[in-house]
């Protein structure tokens, strides 16, 4: 259920993978200049890619600017990749020529997607690669990658993990689905792992498939339910959307929405939850034509964090402990630009960084404690390189990115 790194678009942050810009790339979205002297300045680092790549892709960090995705190989094949320090590592996959990272702890423990040697029995293309191969969950760590268990099914994806070691995600169970086009045939089920043991999530409203896509260290669970649809190049799920889910003790609550109620725009997706409970995604506004990012507390329920200015939709990647909120705002034309929402405002990465910077800041996947942000970055030569976004004032906090 991914698709390639390079994508005809994409708007939301599980995956943050896109195409070349339509236009490259107008003036940032600044803001005014006393808007901007409350955010921080930025030094930017090109993480680069695998020997032999042109394209890599950030999907998540943890506070010790550990960084998990993926990098295409000269063969076009996708290899799950760390950078640390500088360095990058091939993590190889589970057989298959494909794998992902999605997630990573602060204990370095990392989980994602890999593609076995053998062929998917139903021939589904469950990860997305074009293979028609058998996709599992698995769960890197200390140089090991392990499968993780489904719900019968032959395949499941892998989407994060807490720092108790819970990993969120969904898996096939063995029920056909009627809603599902070819070549994905069998229903789909948010679930968590627990020391190995897979753990069913409830859906609401009768939704026959959906994801769990983040867990906080209190247990707390996020994602959508819906049913089973074409692949979604937005989403890179073949899921339609139509309810954001927070799981707590077990119990699936609806989120609500933005007024969009059918799943069609971008669909009602919750996409990362902090220890506090604050929660971000995407929804879709009234008439389900656009979507915007939001910000979901208990107290507040959920609010419109809007766009960047000029720009038609957004959607929120990640949350840290702070509040501090990034992700992707799009023009008319589908244009991305990275973002950070702070303190009630929304400010264009772009115009943090130095004006000589040779990155482009396309999106924004992740952001930890320290205010660094990870993402997708174009390059002067028209490259795709996941890119690593330090505050100023933490340049000189350690030896290096």
């Amino acid at each position: 259920m991914r698709s390639k790194i390079v994508m005809s678009i994409a708007a939301v942050s599980l995956i943050c993978s896109l195409s070349a810009p339509n236009s490259l790339f107008a003036q940032p979205r600044t803001g005014t200049d006393d808007q901007k002297s409350n955010f921080p300045r930025y030094k930017v680092i090109d993480l680069g890619s695998l020997q032999g790549s042109a394209a890599s892709q950030p999907f998540s960090m943890n506070n010790r600017r550990l960084v998990g995705g993926s990098a295409t190989l000269s063969n076009n094949t996708q290899h799950a990749a760390l950078w640390s320090r500088g360095f990058i590592v091939d993590l190889g996959t589970l057989g298959g020529a494909n794998s992902m990272v999605f997630g990573i702890n602060a204990i370095d423990q990392a989980v994602g997607e890999a593609e076995e040697p053998t062929a998917n029995p139903a021939n589904e293309d469950f990860c997305g690669f074009g293979t028609h191969h058998t996709c599992a969950p698995f769960l890197w760590e200390r140089g090991v990658m392990t499968s993780l268990a489904t719900l019968g099914g032959d395949s499941g994806v892998a989407n994060q993990i807490n720092d108790s070691g819970v990993v969120s995600g969904f898996a096939e169970n063995t029920q056909p689905d009627k809603h599902c086009p070819t070549p994905q045939i069998f229903e789909f089920k948010p679930v968590v792992w627990i020391n190995g043991n897979i753990n069913e999530l409830p859906t609401i409203a009768g939704d026959p498939d959906g994801v769990a896509l983040s867990a906080n260290r209190n247990g707390q669970t996020v994602g959508a339910s819906g049913t089973c649809a074409a692949f979604n190049s937005n989403t890179l799920l073949n899921l339609l959307p139509v309810h954001a889910l927070l799981w707590d003790d077990g119990k699936a609550v609806d989120l609500g929405n933005l007024g969009g109620t059918t799943g069609q725009a971008g669909g009602n997706l919750a996409w990362a939850i902090n220890d506090r409970g604050q929660v971000v995604g995407s929804s879709d506004l009234a008439g389900d034509a656009t979507f915007h990012a939001f910000l979901w507390t208990n107290a507040a329920r959920m609010k419109d964090l809007g766009t960047l200015p000029g720009d038609v939709a957004s959607s929120a990647a990640a949350i840290n402990e702070r509040g501090d909120v990034v992700g992707i705002s799009l023009d008319q034309s589908f244009n991305p630009h990275a973002f950070l929402w702070q303190d009630g405002v929304m400010m264009d990465l772009n115009a943090l960084v130095p004006a000589k910077s040779s990155l482009v800041l396309l999106t924004a996947c992740s952001v930890n404690s320290h205010r660094e942000i990870a993402g997708l970055a174009l390059t002067a030569s028209g490259e795709f390189h996941a890119y690593l976004a330090i505050p100023e004032e933490r340049v000189d906090h350690d030896d290096g990115p």
